[in-house]
């Protein structure tokens, strides 16, 4: 799916059945890795690869936004869809990202703080269909301009996308 184009009628169904399995899978990670020392190492080595794939490839401005740093100038072939998170980085192309990207991936970052190391596996096997992926579906479809913001979706605040993250006990 791309970003912006028009969801299967029935992805907010799919979208919650998602974020249900999710999170019994986090019941099954052992409690020392999420949101510990050993995440926050995690989050630091994800933070330092985004820095220097960043300071490699970025031919833009390096800002500090929303809690991330923001390398805009990216070639596109070094990031996917409209930009990535790694770590607390956010690598995008040329293109200022507008307050909901940066909301959006704000969250991703919050994942990366919750998750650390296991991050990158955890994304991988929760697929690339953004519709049934629960870390963009935490992170926001509709700020990360994978479905049209419905007249009924309110902007979120930083403090409510951090939310999405916590978890469900």
């Amino acid at each position: 799916m791309r970003p912006g184009s028009s969801p299967r009628p029935d992805w907010r169904a799919t979208a919650d059945a998602a974020l249900r399995r999710g999170r019994r899978f986090d019941r099954r990670i052992p409690s020392f890795l999420l949101r510990s020392p050993i995440s926050r190492i995690g989050y630091a080595w994800g933070t330092a690869v985004g820095w220097i794939w960043g300071s490699l490839w970025s031919t833009g401005p390096v800002e500090r936004r929303e809690g991330l740093w923001v390398f805009r100038g990216m070639p596109k072939w070094t990031f996917n869809r409209g930009g990535v998170c790694v770590g607390g980085c956010f690598l995008t192309g040329d293109a200022d990202p507008s307050d909901a990207i940066l909301r959006h991936e704000a969250v991703h970052k919050a994942q990366w703080l919750r998750y650390g190391f296991l991050m990158p596996i955890l994304y991988l096997f929760a697929g690339r269909d953004p519709l049934r992926n629960r870390f963009e579906i935490e992170a926001g479809l509709e700020d990360g301009n994978y479905v049209r913001r419905s007249s009924r979706t309110a902007a979120v605040s930083p403090r409510t996308a951090a939310a999405r993250t916590a978890p469900e006990r």
